[in-house]
């Protein structure tokens, strides 16, 4: 039985380091401080991917298993008059979801946090905000950073076109509903959290385990490309989040969710198998699931034939790319189930 209370802790500190896409230093330093505490051997590439590395009793053999370490929000297009500055989106994500609220722009020499604004509320149609009362989709275009901040006081801070904004740290601490974790970013750090799980627990593997904190997945699974495309591997397994929605057959609860295609194709079906068997020999409960509209690290990296045998492992997660709320018990299943997983022999 897994110590719920210690994984919502190791996965809140992955969350309040900043990561979006191509600008990940932050969680990169922590991550490298994390896995050698743990005295795994671990570097970061050329491509910004952090890589800790179990060696095997068969070094001629290899498996990986990713979580991307990256996160979605935003990227700066112009900066104004009066301190606004107008972002547009990096990955999946949606001003509507993030609501008006603080978000931190990450500058080259300072963080500023500034306020995602929409408009008044109190207004006409002689106003460009009334359209999003009534139905018409807010989008990047229509929303806008309020600093308060001058041009030469942006400037000062290395906020420039380019820079990225995240969701601000003052909102972005995890809560505790019963069994349940509730957070912007669980995509992906609470896989991030398994990756450091697997290093604790997987000792003199049959084969060489890569264990990759990914980077930029969200903006083309790039950090995977590059090491799939350098490092040959018996199999690859991405950790991901599985969406809830009313068209796919999958349960909130403690139950991780196996995929057998994405919108980049079809997974391995002897690979799936063998995560099963492994499941059944940890009385691990599975689902199986066909999604569309998403994309791992492991069907990218097949699709363009750097491996030839990929699987997805997932946890349920409600409200997708936005307030996150995932069961700390699959969670915590999948780690289980893939530290028997790391055990096969591979031929």
């Amino acid at each position: 039985m897994w110590d719920y209370e210690q994984l919502f802790k190791i996965i809140e500190e992955l969350v309040m380091h900043h990561s979006p896409s191509g600008v990940e230093t932050e969680i990169n330093q922590f991550l490298l401080q994390q896995f050698a505490n743990l005295g795994v051997e671990v570097w970061s590439d050329r491509a910004d991917n952090v890589i800790a590395k179990i060696a095997g009793k068969n070094p001629d053999k290899a498996i990986a298993i990713t979580a991307h370490k990256d996160e979605i929000g935003a990227i700066v297009k112009t900066i104004g008059d009066d301190g606004r500055v107008e972002v547009r989106k990096l990955g999946g994500s949606f001003p509507w979801v993030y609501g008006e609220g603080v978000v931190d722009l990450l500058g080259d020499n300072q963080t500023i946090s500034g306020i995602l604004s929409f408009g008044s509320r109190h207004v006409s149609h002689e106003s460009p905000q009334k359209v999003q009362q009534e139905d018409t989709v807010l989008k990047w275009e229509n929303a806008w950073i309020e600093t308060k901040l001058t041009t030469q006081e942006l400037a000062a801070a290395g906020i420039r076109p380019g820079s990225r904004m995240v969701i601000g740290k003052h909102r972005k601490r995890p809560v505790r509903l019963k069994d349940h974790i509730a957070s912007y970013t669980l995509d992906n750090k609470a896989s991030v959290a398994i990756l450091l799980a697997l290093a604790q627990k997987v000792k003199q593997p049959p084969v060489d385990v890569y264990l990759v904190a990914s980077a930029k997945e969200e903006v083309g699974a790039i950090g995977a490309l590059f090491f799939t495309q350098n490092q040959v591997l018996d199999a690859l397994i991405a950790l991901e989040i599985c969406p809830l929605a009313s068209e796919y057959p999958i349960e909130d609860g403690k139950s991780p969710v196996i995929l057998s295609q994405d919108a980049y194709g079809l997974y391995d079906e002897r690979l799936n198998s063998q995560l099963r068997h492994c499941a059944k020999q940890r009385d691990i409960t599975v689902q199986l699931a066909v999604l569309s509209q998403f994309g791992s690290d492991a069907s990218i990296a097949m699709k363009f034939g750097h491996v030839g045998s990929a699987a997805c492992l997932a946890f349920p997660t409600q409200n997708t790319h936005g307030y996150e709320i995932a069961h700390l018990g699959a969670i915590a299943n999948c780690i289980d189930l893939l530290t028997a997983f790391c055990q096969i022999e591979f031929e």
